[in-house]
C-alpha cells in the first residue's frame, strides 16, 4: 500500500498543570526545553503530514504553546481534563486518516520505532495499532480516525476521558486492535524512559547531556550508552507507574 496517500497527524498532548512534576514539558533536557524534544522526534517520524501540540486553554500554558510555534508545531487549544475531546477537536481541525498519539513526558519517543508502528498500521487497516515490546515511555499509539470518533462520541467513564484509547481497547469486538513486537533487545527490562517525577527527570538529563548533539538520538544509542553505565538505571528503578491517569 502507498502509505504516501494517507494523511497521518501527530498529536502530542501536553500541559503545565502534571501532578507529580508541574511544569515539566519546560524543565531544560541538554538546555531545550523537554517539549522541543518532544516535538522534534515527532517531526522526524515518517508518514506525518503535521504535528499538533494539543494543550489546555488557559493562561498558564501559553509558554507551551509559545514552545510549539518556535518549532514549527500547529497547536490546538481546548481542555484541561477531557483530553480525549481535546484529541479529537485537534483532529478535527487538522485531519489525518491516522492519528500518532504522543504524550509530552516522552522525551524519548523513537521515531524509527514510530515509524514502523504507523505503517504497520496502515497496513493492517487497524483502529488501534502499537509495539509491545518498547521500554515506557519511547513508543507510540497509532489511532485511526474512525475509532477515535467513536470513542469521543461512546465514552462514558472518566478515565476514558483522561486517557483517550480505553474505550478502544476495552472494545475488541467492535475495533481491530493490533500489537506487534519488532527486532529489539533490551537488557534493562525494567528501564523507564519517560519523565514523571523527579527521578525520571533526572535520569533523562544524564542521557541527554551526554547523547544529545542537535539532532535526534535513536533508543539503540540509548541502550548503548546504559550498556557502558549500567548504574544509571538505578535512578529511577524505584518509581511505580501511576494507572490510568493522564500522561502529559
Amino acid at each position: 500500500m502507498n502509505t504516501n496517500t494517507i494523511k497521518v497527524s501527530a498529536i502530542i498532548q501536553a500541559r503545565m498543570q502534571s501532578t507529580r512534576l508541574p511544569g515539566k514539558s519546560v524543565l531544560p533536557l541538554a538546555e531545550k526545553p523537554l517539549l522541543y524534544h518532544v516535538i522534534e522526534r515527532a517531526q522526524v517520524i515518517q508518514h506525518i503530514s503535521n504535528v499538533v501540540v494539543a494543550i489546555p486553554d488557559d493562561e498558564e500554558n501559553n509558554q507551551l504553546a509559545d514552545i510549539a510555534q518556535q518549532c514549527n508545531a500547529n497547536v490546538f487549544r481546548g481542555p484541561l481534563h477531557n483530553v480525549l475531546e481535546r484529541y479529537y477537536l485537534s483532529y478535527k481541525q487538522y485531519g489525518g486518516s491516522y492519528i500518532v498519539r504522543i504524550t509530552a513526558d516522552n522525551p524519548f519517543t523513537d521515531s524509527y520505532f514510530a515509524s514502523v508502528a504507523v505503517e504497520e498500521a496502515i497496513r493492517t487497516h487497524a483502529d488501534l495499532c502499537a509495539i509491545k515490546n518498547l521500554p515506557l515511555g519511547t513508543g507510540v499509539e497509532v489511532i485511526a480516525a474512525t475509532a477515535l470518533e467513536a470513542a469521543y462520541t461512546h465514552s462514558t467513564k472518566p478515565y476514558h476521558f483522561e486517557h483517550v484509547t480505553p474505550y478502544i481497547k476495552e472494545n475488541p469486538d467492535i475495533f481491530k486492535l493490533h500489537y506487534f513486537d519488532v527486532a529489539f533487545t533490551n537488557p534493562f527490562p525494567k528501564l523507564r524512559l519517560t519523565v514523571d517525577t523527579q527521578e525520571d527527570y533526572t535520569f533523562a538529563s544524564v542521557i541527554y547531556d551526554a547523547l544529545y548533539k542537535g539532532s535526534v538520538f535513536t533508543l539503540s544509542d540509548v541502550i548503548a550508552f546504559l550498556e557502558k553505565n549500567p548504574q544509571l538505571v538505578e535512578i529511577n528503578a524505584s518509581i511505580q507507574q501511576k494507572p490510568m491517569t493522564s500522561h502529559e
